[in-house]
């Protein structure tokens, strides 16, 4: 009888997570979600209040104005297992950014108000970071690197442990499994974010805008293969693709009376 190898029981085992750990997105693609909505919730009240301890937070009427887009943008947040309760904050930087965490937290840099002109263009990045975490994509992402790291350790015990295999899979994770991933979650995020938006009755049209004035401010970027988003011509497109429906949501939100109006006055 031939013996039975010590690394069959771990490839099985790694093979066996990944199976069980399989999903859909909201779009209908396939994912791979490994952690709890508890344990993602706790990542991200920790990666929040982290966030509050190092950057100095802006308040008065500009997170006001912020809150209220938020508000509108949350309130239309029916999924199941989604968070009841939204925590914003502003910080204070020059960075166009902002980012929403599992949990239920949001964070918004004060330079994206330079590149967002009103609130249907805040409304498109807000509704877009939201919609990463109803599309579960930082469960998905650290999924991925958890088996990415153990897949890399699998595979050097496997070859001897040749540093050389390692570095060249590890290259090629970065390279062609992990960034191409992450653009998927982008253009996810794009489209489920603009539907978000024109459902709170913000003019689903303004995501254009934004990311026109994304491009100019933006200047060169990486070739799109090597980048962790789609090129700003590719999103544009993407987006004008599904403004149709998009549009459709954005009537039906003004027929129904949802007409936010967040007033933009500086501090």
């Amino acid at each position: 009888m031939a013996r039975r190898s010590w690394k069959t029981p771990l490839i099985l085992g790694l093979l066996g997570a990944v199976l069980s750990g399989c999903s859909t997105s909201p779009l209908g693609r396939s994912q791979l979600s490994l952690y709890s909505d508890d344990e993602l919730g706790q990542m991200g009240q920790k990666s929040f209040a982290t966030y509050q301890q190092k950057l100095p937070e802006v308040q008065g009427k500009t997170r006001q104005y912020v809150q209220c887009v938020a508000d509108a943008i949350t309130d239309q947040v029916t999924q199941e297992g989604a968070p009841k309760q939204w925590n914003l904050a502003v910080f204070k930087s020059d960075q166009a950014n902002a980012f929403a965490l599992p949990g239920g937290y949001i964070g918004v840099y004060s330079g994206l108000l330079d590149v967002a002109k009103n609130q249907d263009q805040l409304a498109a990045v807000i509704g877009h970071e939201v919609s990463h975490v109803l599309a579960h994509h930082a469960n998905e992402r650290v999924s991925t690197q958890a088996v990415t790291q153990s897949g890399l350790s699998v595979v050097s015990a496997v070859a001897g442990g040749g540093e050389q295999l390692a570095t060249l899979l590890g290259a090629g994770a970065q390279y062609g499994v992990l960034l191409p991933f992450s653009r998927k979650q982008e253009s996810e995020a794009d489209l489920l974010g603009l539907d978000l938006m024109a459902k709170a009755g913000f003019d689903p049209e303004a995501s254009v805008a934004l990311w026109n004035n994304m491009k100019a401010a933006g200047g060169g970027q990486p070739p799109e293969w090597m980048s962790t988003h789609p090129g700003n011509d590719r999103r544009i497109g993407d987006l004008q693709g599904r403004m149709s429906e998009a549009g459709a949501l954005y009537t039906s939100a003004k027929s129904a009376g949802r007409t936010p109006n967040c007033n933009r006055l500086k501090p």
